[in-house]
């Protein structure tokens, strides 16, 4: 049976027994305690901790999960994966620990030809918790499972919460019986290789104190309602149901296997250090592409990362197993086909998520060059002195610094002749995951407690007017102040205001809320922000200017300047984003965006800077729509419609089943937006592009003005082209060509000017020689040279002079005062070599009397330290060095 049927066939069950099917939600939440979505419960979060009303009393959804934890455990295992796919039921007040069992059993054990799974009876096993009669009896007496088949666990197996204050439960757990060949008897307890764990049902009915790990904390007691959160592996039912012995064989894993096969000429199965690297790609192609669909980009923390190092890994183990050349186009083009079938919407987005990755491996191959010469500099450094051990801290540098992977360096050093402290390595890779989760723990806290708000978000959401009005009589509802409930509030409290009507924007979709006035009688209130809770609850953030406020009737009005000016900047990063996907074509998707009145920025997925041609182009063509004046739409309609009607949803957003569609231009623009926009495009006013940068890999930057703004910007400009022309005599059309031609003029003045000091600068140094000293058969030049003479010249110096004395064994020891630097460089004759000189070493040496660190080669290392004072001993203890060769 393949993965999408086994998909299927959850979803229908629970549909057929009553479920409101719920798809599954972004990987990225807004959640302080997760960078992903772990846990198929996860979207329910809010219901399950009692800040909101669930709209449904029974659910059911496959919701995708990343665990990104123990990353370098992947491939050792074949039981782990980063990314999953849980297929889960849940109940909320509804059904608890009787209809959970019944549900999973009858549809692990009903024949196939009846929407089951078909699995033997005979097959399963399961635990419960230690004292939970209930769910045992429940298993033993009505499902007739026989009692030596429930096992029993503690707390750290079968006791759930979500780590932090909130509900908990017991929970009780299904296993399948493998057989013997995959182990010993005796059940879950006594093998859980042989006994495959493939569902958790979990009965949340406690509330859970603080503590740490999973059995060190207090159960406060029953919580209101009795809930149901299961969670059934989907890749674990895949392997069962497809006869393979793991995951990485199955119908969506296989296939990269297949590939990496053909593009590194390795085998799998052959060699245990082959299959963990085998096993990396296909889990990690998965993993990075699901993220890349839901909107990361590679980068270097957060989310960023954790892509980026999934990324590399995939690149090193296809290195390892023995590929010269890029493979990442070939493994997520395979891994999107297995994938498409459950998730469509990869289609839409696959020539983005290519360019992503592609250019990922790109940048990590550079990495590798470089990496290789660092790595090359530090195994010659081992050997020179005698080593035949390279530093666990300069492998850890290369990992950790340069990104250079711990396998490649052990691979290296084996070619080159030596080992590798990976003791030293490992005990500062574990100082540094130590630092890591001593700031992940001090970071964590449990939930914001959004309950202040639970009765207004369940009995009276506000209803937004303010689409058609910008005025509005309400009901105080609610006042918040200092995180209490007020019955009224008084000049210059700061307050939450919550109104049974508003016609304020609240922030969303990149729009700042609105900003406004709320009078009653003698009472003015300044709104300096709004913002939504539970999507359903707008709140005003605002100043008591005058008067007193209480629970009465109120005038809203939003600031009309403000209102015009942000729907200019709304509908022209519309214009923005139609034009970027003319200019740049359709792998330019939208990646954030930030609108407030006169002012947007538009982030988007691309790999390269763009060209002054480029953004002129994206400007003209934003320009031409508003000179165009096209009617902007609104349509209210099902997101089935709006899609089939090409309207643009951007990933990373959760829509519900009725969207607003904003059209602009017919097909020029057409997008999911609840924001607020003019009603022709011409009142967009003039759009003043000012440039596009970078925000991460991946990821560029437009940003422009708006409305009177834009003008404001374009008559400045105006003002200081005329300026300019004005000084130079010369029409404003020529003015680049003349300040092209007043740069290369200074530019030339400014080498000569350059020329001429090193000139001076190396005649003055050159007399240096004539004072040179005999130290042991050796010509030694010792100078501090003058003050502000830097690192490269010091090189030029040193190589003239060198020159100049080619015919003797002479050394030169040159330094000088930069700044707060001291730079240094010794340079050593051939003959001098001969004798046995090597520049390297007397550099290093040199730095312990300044306080630096320097290296190179023998006829020529440099330098550089911070104490001027100690340059007095560093020549001395050269010259004292050169005296016993």
């Amino acid at each position: 049976m393949q993965t999408h049927e086994i998909r299927e066939r959850f979803t229908q069950h629970f549909v057929n027994a009553g479920h409101t099917a719920v798809p599954s939600a972004s990987l990225i939440l807004d959640d302080p305690n997760l960078l992903f979505v772990n846990a198929g419960m996860v979207p329910f979060k809010p219901y399950f901790l009692g800040q909101q009303t669930p709209p449904f009393e029974t659910a059911t959804s496959i919701q995708k999960c990343v665990r990104t934890l123990d990353i370098e455990e992947v491939g050792i295992t074949t039981r782990h994966n980063t990314f999953f796919q849980m297929a889960g039921n849940f109940s909320f007040g509804n059904y608890f620990k009787e209809g959970a069992i019944k549900h999973a059993w009858s549809l692990l054990t009903n024949p196939v030809e009846e929407g089951g799974y078909g699995f033997g009876p005979e097959r399963l096993w399961v635990t419960v918790y230690l004292d939970d009669d209930e769910a045992a009896d429940i298993w033993h007496e009505q499902i007739g499972l026989p009692k030596e088949r429930i096992q029993r666990l503690g707390m750290a197996d079968n006791y759930w919460s979500m780590g932090v204050p909130g509900p908990c439960g017991p929970c009780s757990e299904i296993y399948y019986d493998r057989g013997p060949e995959y182990g010993k008897e005796g059940g879950p307890i006594a093998d859980d290789s042989r006994y495959l764990e493939i569902w958790n049902l979990v009965f949340m009915q406690n509330e859970r104190g603080e503590g740490i790990g999973k059995d060190n904390f207090e159960i406060l007691g029953p919580l209101p309602k009795q809930n149901i959160d299961t969670g059934m592996g989907v890749e674990r039912i895949a392997c069962l149901l497809q006869g393979v012995d793991n995951v990485y064989e199955t119908d969506l894993l296989r296939p990269v296997i297949d590939v990496a096969e053909k593009l590194t000429g390795a085998t799998y199965g052959a060699k245990d250090e082959d299959n963990i690297r085998f096993r990396v790609i296909a889990d990690h192609s998965r993993t990075g592409m699901m993220l890349i669909l839901d909107g990361v980009t590679p980068g270097n923390e957060g989310r960023g990362y954790i892509l980026r190092r999934l990324l590399r890994r995939i690149i090193r183990s296809a290195r390892l197993l023995g590929a010269t050349g890029a493979t990442m186009a070939e493994f997520m083009n395979t891994i999107m086909d297995t994938m498409t079938p459950s998730y469509p919407e990869i289609a839409d987005s696959r020539e983005r998520i290519l360019a992503v990755a592609v250019n990922e491996e790109k940048a990590f191959l550079n990495t590798l060059e470089s990496g290789t010469k660092l790595f090359e500099e530090a195994a010659a450094a081992a050997k020179s002195s005698g080593k035949t051990i390279l530093d666990g801290a300069e492998a850890f540098t290369l990992h950790d610094t340069y990104g250079f992977p711990i396998d490649l360096t052990l691979e290296m050093a084996a070619e080159a002749g030596l080992s590798v402290d990976e003791d030293r390595f490992h005990a500062l890779m574990a100082e540094q995951k130590a630092r890591a989760k001593a700031d992940s723990q001090a970071k964590k806290h449990g939930h914001a407690d959004l309950s202040i708000y639970r009765e207004w978000v369940d009995q009276n959401p506000t209803e937004f007017v303010g689409y058609d009005n910008l005025d509005a009589e309400a009901n105080v509802i609610g006042l918040l102040s200092g995180g209490e409930k007020k019955t009224s509030v008084s000049q210059g409290e700061e307050v939450e205001v919550i109104l049974d009507v508003s016609p304020m924007y609240a922030e969303a979709g990149g729009q700042l809320g609105d900003r406004g006035l709320i009078k009653a009688g003698g009472a003015l209130l300044s709104v300096t922000d709004v913002q939504k809770i539970g999507k359903k609850l707008w709140v005003h953030k605002a100043v008591v200017t005058e008067g007193e406020l209480g629970l009465e009737r109120v005038t809203a009005s939003v600031d009309k300047q403000w209102r015009h000016a942000a729907r200019q900047a709304h509908t022209g990063t519309h214009l923005i984003h139609a034009a970027l996907r003319q200019v740049l074509g359709p792998t330019a998707v939208q990646a954030g965006s930030m609108n407030k009145p006169g002012y947007l920025r538009f982030d988007f997925n691309y790999t390269e800077a763009l060209t002054p041609e480029q953004l002129h182009e994206i400007e003209q063509i934003t320009n031409q729509a508003v000179d165009n004046d096209w009617a902007v739409n609104t349509i209210e309609t099902s997101l089935a419609e709006a899609k089939a009607m090409g309207a643009l949803a951007l990933f990373g957003e959760n829509y519900g089943d009725e969207v607003r569609l904003v059209e602009i231009g017919g097909p020029f623009s057409m997008e999911l937006c609840g924001g607020t926009h003019v009603s022709h495009s011409s009142q967009v006013g003039p759009v003043a592009v000012l440039g596009e940068s970078s925000v991460g890999s991946g990821v560029r930057r437009i940003e422009a003005y708006s409305g009177m703004d834009s003008f404001s910007y374009l008559s400045k400009e105006r003002a200081l082209a005329a300026g300019l022309a004005a000084s130079l005599k010369a029409p404003s059309e020529e003015l680049p060509d003349r300040i092209a031609a007043l740069t290369e003029k200074l530019k030339a003045a400014e080498k000569e000017v350059e020329r001429m000091r090193a000139a001076q600068l190396a005649a003055d140094s050159l007399k240096h020689v004539d004072s040179a000293q005999n130290v042991n058969g050796f010509k030694v030049v010792t100078a501090q040279l003058a003050k502000g003479v830097q690192a490269g010249d010091l090189r030029g110096i040193a190589t003239q002079m060198r020159d100049k004395l080619s015919a003797q064994d002479a050394v030169i020891v040159l330094a000088a005062e930069a700044g707060d630097k001291v730079p240094f460089i010794v340079a050593a004759t051939k003959s001098a070599i001969d004798r046995g000189v090597k520049s390297g070493d007397l550099v290093k040496l040199m730095g312990q009397y300044v306080d630096g660190r320097g290296g190179g080669k023998p006829d020529m290392a440099q330098g550089a330290g911070t104490n001027a004072a100690g340059l007095h001993e560093a020549f001395a203890a050269v010259k004292h060095e050169l005296e016993q060769r």
